[in-house]
């Protein structure tokens, strides 16, 4: 007689269905939070802000229905089902480093698909030699490029890299400073300005900036002085590159990164009015590149954040 099968309860059904959803990125990140002891030790492990790695695991737990980690001020331990599932946790953790692995011992070469967001200044300026190169070194890789100055959301966009100008990069993204920079005023002829109401006695070049009055506060270098010059648009777009086109050209003073002057500069074409000031925003004053976390970016990315911190970093 064959033996029947006992039925599972209702809850205990919703509760396998559920952990069957969790995926090996859960489950991996999961395994390195055990492994490390503490939230924030596997946060700086991962690249990532404790607040991040707690709403994960906060999250699992709402999905399992049940706590898997006992947190106290001073560690971490494992509940009865933390203990369960940190034994197929660790099984993935280890595949994931093993197809890793496996994958490194191919070759150094790199393959497949890279998709880089970043805004047109610098990656006209800056980024596109560093990429052609970057190419030569991997042609492995296929690069897509989205020139864009609208904030990318990576996982959604399918987005490896993003350049971005930025003072609080998402929680889940790792940040990684590639350049700084300091806005300035540029002609192509002087006189240079001790002080930026000079600047009202010339045409400007504003990005995007209508027959509008712009109040600008300038920061002095030496001192940290802040003063606050109005100054009116005398030609506008919605495009920087041509905006300092138009200053080449002799046609007014365009406020500028210095990274896309700064060749135009050394060869004499442009010059900076106000040497001893700049032009703070409320963006910073660094070029970030933003991944996904350390266990997520593919080596494709590290690849190329790596040698771009390299290139552009003192």
């Amino acid at each position: 007689m064959t033996k029947k099968t006992p039925e599972l309860s209702a809850t205990r059904l919703h509760q396998q269905r559920q952990a069957q959803a969790l995926d090996a990125n859960a489950l991996e990140l999961f395994a390195r939070v055990v492994e490390a002891g503490s939230f924030s030790r596997a946060a700086r492990q991962l690249g990532l802000t404790r607040a991040a790695i707690s709403r994960r695991v906060a999250s699992m737990e709402q999905l399992v229905g049940q706590p898997l980690l006992a947190r106290t001020t001073r560690s971490l331990g494992l509940t009865e089902a933390g203990r369960a599932l940190a034994g197929r946790a660790r099984a993935v953790h280890e595949a994931a480093d093993a197809a890793r692995m496996v994958l490194r011992k191919e070759g150094d070469a790199l393959q497949g698909r890279l998709r880089i967001t970043t805004m047109r200044a610098f990656g006209h300026s800056v980024l596109l030699p560093l990429l052609a190169d970057f190419g030569r070194e991997h042609p492995g890789v296929a690069m897509e490029l989205l020139f864009t100055e609208r904030r990318v959301d990576l996982i959604r966009e399918g987005v490896d890299v993003a350049f971005r100008v930025t003072r609080k990069p998402p929680e889940d993204c790792v940040a990684q400073p590639v350049l700084r920079f300091r806005i300035g005023a540029y002609a192509a002829a002087g006189p240079v300005l001790h002080d930026p109401q000079g600047l009202q006695a010339r045409p400007m070049l504003m990005l995007e900036g209508g027959a509008q009055i712009w109040p600008l506060q300038w920061r002095r270098l030496q001192d940290d002085h802040r003063t606050l010059v109005e100054l009116p648009s005398h030609i506008s777009a919605d495009n920087l590159e041509a905006l300092v086109e138009l200053a080449r050209r002799g046609q007014g003073v365009v406020l500028a990164p210095d990274f896309c002057v700064r060749d135009d500069v050394a060869a004499g074409r442009l010059l900076n009015l106000l040497p001893d000031w700049e032009l703070p925003i409320a963006e910073g004053d660094r070029v970030q590149a933003l991944t996904l976390p350390v266990h997520t970016a593919g080596a494709n990315a590290r690849a190329l954040v790596r040698m771009v911190a390299q290139r552009l970093g003192p």
